[in-house]
């Protein structure tokens, strides 16, 4: 297996993102984790084309207030390695590799935040580990069983035409925060080379659009198991999000989880919610555990 590993020093000086690196090893690939304070653990998934610096703004606040922060980097992001074959990557892959770090760690009564691709994965580590996780967090997801919106679409589309994906730009076009230079190349810094984005471009189309395809019945099987999820669920979306529309999109989630509570909107926020509404998505995440 041939794999790209991101030289250290792309992840020198990142805004707001000193957080020290750990890694494990599978099956020769090294994950990357971030494992920082202490107290009842807070496990972030993130998605598409993102990593754990995605989470930053929602990490601190965290921390200050006593939980540990857990945020693997799937396989093909971050200071993850990347299998450089785009055949590799699949979502029992991403599933597999990031629930076997998180055994490594042991975690009890944790709260699993979970977005975009973070959300299949993310969700189903959770209802295969119900003794490990007391709560969960879902922000702009879903979960894909064949039926996906235009939105979706269309982005599906642009990733398939532009396999070199442009990390700045498609960050900056789904915020509504106007990201400096420094941000922007902390999203940039995991991908300095086409071969290095194997794991990116090939995301998207691993998403299953009809409902044989590969994922959708796994994907299903996670929605039944949220049915009878009777532990706090905040489900909190975004109002500027074409991909996972508000109400809609969280909704389907808000209607599904027993312990669900009211869907909450995050004002003024686009698809990539924990850039433009960190701090806020942070005190909604409070208010669900201390209850």
């Amino acid at each position: 297996m041939e794999l790209f590993r991101t030289p250290d020093e792309r992840f020198q000086d990142l805004p707001g993102y000193a957080f020290a690196p750990h890694y494990a090893e599978l099956d020769g690939l090294r994950m990357h984790y971030v494992d920082e304070g202490s107290g009842p653990p807070v496990v972030c998934f993130h998605g598409e084309p993102t990593w754990a610096f995605l989470y930053r703004k929602v990490a601190r606040p965290l921390i200050e207030a006593g939980h540990r922060f857990v945020a693997v980097d799937m396989p093909g992001f971050g200071r993850s390695d990347k299998p450089t074959d785009r055949r590799w990557y699949s979502y029992d892959r991403h599933v597999d590799h990031v629930a076997r770090v998180l055994d490594r760690l042991d975690l009890r009564d944790a709260t699993a935040v979970v977005q975009d691709w973070g959300g299949p994965v993310g969700l189903r580590w959770a209802v295969e580990n119900p003794d490990r996780v007391a709560a969960l967090a879902i922000l702009n997801t879903g979960l894909f069983t064949g039926r996906v919106s235009k939105g979706f679409m269309a982005w599906r589309n642009f990733a398939e035409r532009n396999p070199d994906l442009p990390i700045g730009f498609v960050i900056d076009g789904a915020t509504t925060s106007e990201l400096d230079e420094r941000t922007r190349a902390g999203y940039e810094a995991p991908f300095p080379t086409p071969e290095s984005k194997a794991g990116a471009a090939q995301f998207p189309l691993l998403v299953p659009i009809a409902d044989d395809q590969p994922g959708a019945a796994e994907m299903r099987a996670v929605m039944d198991e949220l049915s009878r999820w009777e532990k706090p669920a905040l489900v909190a979306f975004s109002d500027g999000d074409p991909v996972f529309p508000y109400p809609k999109a969280g909704q389907v989630f808000a209607d599904r989880i027993p312990g669900a509570r009211e869907q909450v909107c995050i004002e003024g926020a686009a698809h990539f919610l924990q850039e433009d509404r960190g701090e806020r998505i942070a005190q909604e995440i409070l208010a669900l555990t201390r209850k």
